[in-house]
């Protein structure tokens, strides 16, 4: 099928942004705070009780314990456990040292996806495996540009799972983006072209592209996605100009994994972090920017769109940890 061969279906729906343009993020992080891990706070909990008295042997083998529950990975635990052994020697605070490591790791990390003005439409190609809420968090991404001015169309291009383009139209309708959509089981690179060529009519900001989910071991998706690149970059040379990689938190080092497959794949240029609640246990954003450095955009810890934030370090450590004594 060539693209753009089957009849595209666009849903327009006009949004008036009243108030302030951006999306409010104040709260996100108490409630991410409460929803880490639910039921057993990893670090939060178990750090006022492990660092009672001197810190010693046992003290830090407990600790070196509770950061691998907490999935922050073998390299990013021994780096920690230096740090507060550091600390010890020098008598400053376990706690903190702990604290100022993670935002000092995190921190070069927490990067905005930016939009520059040259660049229209700037294209985001969102990618992952199943189920880690790409489509919500495209969704949400919409909602967030709308409500800063910008106009965005989303290519529906997971034409493989029905309720995918179901669940960008219902996005679209609040955020007020256009959905271009085709067929069940049409070419997604298809779908891709016809979005970019009705952003090209509409002069619109932005293009969010929704993918299928893949296995990053499956060969033929993974060339799907590479001939979506293609196509993309017939529109524009310098296209997509963001990769964004979704990544369920609640799959610990899987989650690592993926990261550094879809990387070396497809060149990830930046990181959403869903499902930082419920079981998910949060030192896995910590071990993949240990691992593999990449741009840490996004985190969410629930559906609606008030649980989607700009990642912040400072912010981000102290709902690990629990903030600073007054």
């Amino acid at each position: 099928m060539t693209a753009g061969a089957c009849a595209p279906h666009i849903v327009k729906v006009v949004l008036v942004v009243s108030g302030s343009m951006s999306p409010d993020d104040s709260g996100f992080f108490g409630r991410l705070k409460s929803r880490i891990n639910r039921g057993r706070a990893w670090l939060s909990g178990d750090l006022p009780t492990l660092f009672s008295g001197a810190i010693d042997d046992d003290t830090l083998e407990a600790l070196e314990t509770e950061l691998l529950l907490a999935d922050v990975g073998v390299e990013a635990t021994r780096s920690l456990i230096d740090a507060v052994e550091r600390s010890a020697r020098n008598g400053s605070d376990g706690v903190e040292a702990l604290r100022t490591t993670i935002v000092e790791l995190l921190d070069p990390l927490a990067q905005p996806l930016a939009i520059p003005t040259g660049a229209r439409p700037f294209v985001i190609l969102a990618v992952g495996v199943n189920g880690t809420g790409k489509t919500t968090t495209v969704g949400k991404l919409a909602h967030r540009f709308a409500a800063e001015g910008r106009s965005v169309v989303i290519a529906a291009a997971d034409t493989f799972r029905a309720a995918a383009v179901e669940q960008l139209a219902e996005w679209g309708r609040r955020a007020g983006a256009t959905v271009v959509s085709q067929a069940d089981r049409a070419d997604p690179a298809a779908v891709v072209h016809d979005a970019l060529a009705a952003a090209g009519a509409r002069h619109a900001d932005i293009v969010i592209a929704d993918t299928a989910g893949r296995l990053y071991t499956d060969a033929g998706l993974m060339d799907e996605l590479a001939k979506i690149r293609r196509v993309i970059a017939r529109f524009d040379p310098y296209a997509p100009h963001e990769t964004l990689l979704v990544i369920d938190a609640s799959q610990g080092q899987n989650a690592l994994v993926q990261a550094e497959r879809f990387n070396a794949r497809l060149g990830v240029t930046g990181l959403a972090i869903t499902k930082l609640d419920g079981t998910a246990k949060g030192g896995i954003v910590i071990a993949i920017a240990r691992k593999l450095a990449l741009p840490i955009r996004f985190v969410a810890v629930g559906e609606a769109i008030e649980d989607f934030a700009v990642f912040s370090a400072r912010e981000f450590a102290d709902a690990l940890i629990g903030e600073r004594a007054a």
